[in-house]
């Protein structure tokens, strides 16, 4: 484990003072310091994040979990799905005080003007992150978030999927969505019946118009549910990190090879192989893999 050497301040009485010349051992002292504090050292590595600080008469042993890349996948057509995203990205990270960073598709700057290239670009941020959350809104789902959750899959990425919507579009009652979509290994789910929780946590009752909106408690009461939305969210999503890799030891080269070759993406050969060995190293000096 690497170290990095820092100094903090810390509380130190006075300067001691000199032993008298009969003493048999003189004790190793500091010159007085302008200030009435001393610096001490301070240990901090690199990686996992571990502080150890050092004072004339304590000693603390501090831990800091690690952060987390996690892509946010689901629709991005228009404002509401826009604006829903960013609120939900927001609220993983204000809930997970920080581990958990979404990385959202519709930030990103598409490198060239063809769909094909947005596409690329999207697969490639997917197997560079951590762990991914999907969206499965709507009576059907979207079929770019499918594509996403597969390739996720085939990457052995934990993975959570999340729906907000009150209809029922499955084929069995304990998942709300396609059947081929479910039972997948290191998958959790979580179910919020938005709309009920809205009109549950409603504080606006009895207002008129001009009051309701301009006090905003419309807005107010949505971002009550997707805050709610965002806690089952990382819980469920520091359930799947403690989870076990699915893919076997002697797979994994071979897999993110593949994977590379896979979608059929741009460029060349050698370099995309490259890429994904180090998503692939990457991921197995986090214990991802």
């Amino acid at each position: 484990m690497r170290f990095r050497l820092s100094t903090a301040p810390a509380t130190r009485p006075g300067p001691a003072a000199n032993p008298p010349p009969s003493s048999p051992a003189r004790p190793l002292t500091r010159s007085p310091s302008p200030h009435p504090e001393a610096r001490p050292f301070r240990l901090t590595p690199l990686r996992p994040t571990l502080t150890l600080t050092f004072t004339s008469s304590t000693f603390t042993l501090k831990a800091t979990r690690p952060s987390y890349t996690v892509y946010l996948g689901g629709e991005m057509f228009d404002l509401k799905h826009l604006i829903g995203n960013a609120w939900l990205a927001e609220a993983i990270y204000e809930k997970s005080h920080g581990r958990f960073r979404c990385l959202l598709p519709q930030d990103l700057v598409p490198p060239g003007r063809g769909s094909r290239s947005i596409r690329d670009q999207l697969l490639r941020a997917l197997v560079a992150c951590d762990l991914a959350v999907f969206c499965f809104d709507g009576s059907d789902l979207d079929s770019g978030t499918v594509v996403e959750f597969m390739m996720a899959k085939f990457a052995d990425i934990p993975a959570v999927l999340v729906r907000s919507d009150v209809r029922h579009g499955g084929d069995a009652r304990s998942t709300p969505w396609n059947l081929m979509a479910s039972g997948f290994p290191r998958t959790a789910h979580v179910i919020v019946p938005s709309l009920p929780l809205y009109r549950s946590r409603l504080r606006h009752h009895g207002l008129d118009d001009v009051l309701r909106l301009a006090g905003q408690h419309g807005s107010a009461t949505a971002q009550l549910v997707c805050e709610q939305t965002a806690a089952q969210c990382v819980r469920a999503l520091d359930r799947v990190l403690a989870t076990e890799p699915t893919m076997p030891k002697y797979l994994r080269e071979e897999a993110y090879q593949w994977l590379a070759l896979l979608p059929g993406l741009r460029g060349k050969r050698k370099s995309l192989r490259k890429e994904f060995e180090s998503r692939l190293k990457a991921k197995v000096e986090r214990d991802l893999l």
